[in-house]
């Protein structure tokens, strides 16, 4: 079985805005890497920021914002 991602910047924007508005909704780090779970993203720290990606594959989606890693 191959993965298959779409690389739509229409997509991704979309992705990275609903793990922006979660954020704003959680109470704590832990929290909001509980919540993104549920809908099926983790958040990855790299070199290079912190990075959206997919569970179970863990296939990136995309990095997030800079104001984001504070």
């Amino acid at each position: 079985m191959s993965i298959m991602f779409n690389k739509d910047p229409f997509i991704t924007a979309q992705v990275i805005e609903l793990v922006i508005r979660e954020r704003e909704c959680s109470l704590s780090t832990r929290e909001w890497k509980h919540r993104l779970a549920g809908y099926g993203y983790a958040i990855k720290d790299t070199d290079h920021g912190q990075v959206v990606e997919t569970l179970p594959h863990h296939v990136e989606v995309g990095v997030l914002p800079a104001e984001m890693t504070a």
